[in-house]
């Protein structure tokens, strides 16, 4: 998982520099609303709130932004849509399996959107059920590596449930099973460990390893899916080598 993981740390990153900078805050400030409104507007009784306002914080997301997505979101304040999850499947180029979750007003142009972005970027979609077998559920909690060794982040959470801990390069990379994802993001605090974010994910079971033309081509395909204001996330089954990664930029 390593090499996705960190190219798509290593995105996450650039995004909060680059033109897509706007994109990046609009869907962090829906993960808010969408937190606030399932679980409540107080991020101390709602631990799924709390890891969406750290990582928008993280992301350099205005406070009042934040501060007024909570409240549409918990209903203090008007303005909030009626967002719905939907996942659709598919595979790209190279065979790797993509999963693609929206977060949508708009049912309809979402699936427009994501089955025009599949179609001209080498893609194909698939049967419910078809690519999601390929993942697994898990909670994946991103630290900054600052002073700390792969050591120090294992024995803080290896009580808490964590199941791997991963060098990412910059970053250290934290794997639970999604349901003790916030035990182990409290242990990491706990242990006075910083952390960048707190989400959960899908990780694949089986990597399909891409050379440098296929790495072009996969990266292609998921930038013009994330381009989409009703796509949230897009997972992947991919694999790239240091080497690959450094090729393509």
């Amino acid at each position: 998982m390593s090499g996705h993981s960190k190219w798509a740390t290593t995105k996450h990153k650039k995004a909060g520099i680059d033109a897509k900078r706007g994109k990046l805050f609009a869907k962090l400030i829906k993960n808010i609303e969408v937190a606030a409104r399932t679980g409540g507007g107080d991020p101390d009784g709602n631990p799924t709130l709390f890891d969406a306002i750290q990582k928008a914080r993280k992301s350099s997301v205005p406070l009042d932004n934040i501060e007024r997505a909570v409240k549409r979101g918990s209903g203090a304040e008007a303005g909030g849509a009626d967002w719905e999850t939907i996942m659709y499947e598919g595979y790209g180029p190279s065979g790797v399996a993509v999963l693609i979750e929206c977060l949508t007003d708009n049912r309809n142009r979402a699936a427009g959107e994501v089955r025009i972005a599949m179609t001209r970027n080498g893609g194909n979609m698939a049967d419910p059920g078809s690519v999601a077998y390929l993942f697994a559920r898990k909670g994946v909690v991103i630290v900054p590596k600052n002073e700390l060794t792969e050591d120090d982040v294992l024995l803080a959470v290896l009580d808490a449930g964590a199941e791997e801990v991963n060098d990412i390069g910059e970053s250290f990379e934290v794997i639970s099973e999604a349901t003790d994802l916030i035990v182990v993001r409290s242990a990491l605090q706990d242990a006075g460990i910083d952390y960048d974010s707190a989400d959960t994910s899908f990780l694949p079971s089986v990597q399909v390893p891409l050379d440098e033309d296929g790495a072009r081509k996969v990266f292609k395909l998921i930038d013009a899916l994330e381009d989409s204001d009703d796509v949230q996330n897009v997972y992947a089954n991919f694999d790239v080598s240091d080497e690959v990664m450094e090729a393509v930029g």
